[in-house]
């Protein structure tokens, strides 16, 4: 039994990495990031995010697109407009947290010591 429970907990384990890194991934590009930073406040239609983010149409909807389908963002129709809102609070938090951190290693990066740092690359002078 006791093997069996072992097993059941690896294979949820695993379970758990795999979303993390499923998230991670829809998470891993700075357009995506600035796409969530744009919609933090208020939702937005495509042509509003257009004016705040430095892209093509085609690649704004490419992104949009992928951060609906993962569910973290959510979108609705206003004649023809497409409007997009933040649906995960959860995902927007995360990274919130992990770019304010960059942010301060890289303003303050003596601050920060070295084991504690995010991104390594960031080196005190």
């Amino acid at each position: 039994m006791e093997q069996l429970i072992g097993f059941e907990a690896n294979v949820e384990k695993a379970r758990v990495f795999e979303l993390a890194a499923e998230l991670f991934g829809v998470l891993a590009t700075p357009m995506r990031l600035r796409i969530l930073s744009a919609l933090c406040d208020k939702e937005k239609s495509v042509s509003q995010l257009l004016q705040e983010i430095e892209t093509t149409q085609p690649n704004l909807s490419q992104h949009l697109n992928l951060l609906y389908r993962a569910g973290v963002l959510a979108k609705r129709k206003d004649g023809t407009q497409v409007i997009y809102r933040v649906q995960s609070e959860k995902a927007v938090t995360l990274c919130r947290t992990v770019c304010t951190q960059i942010a301060i290693e890289m303003g303050e990066p003596s601050a920060v010591l070295a084991s504690e740092r995010l991104s390594p690359r960031i080196v005190s002078q």
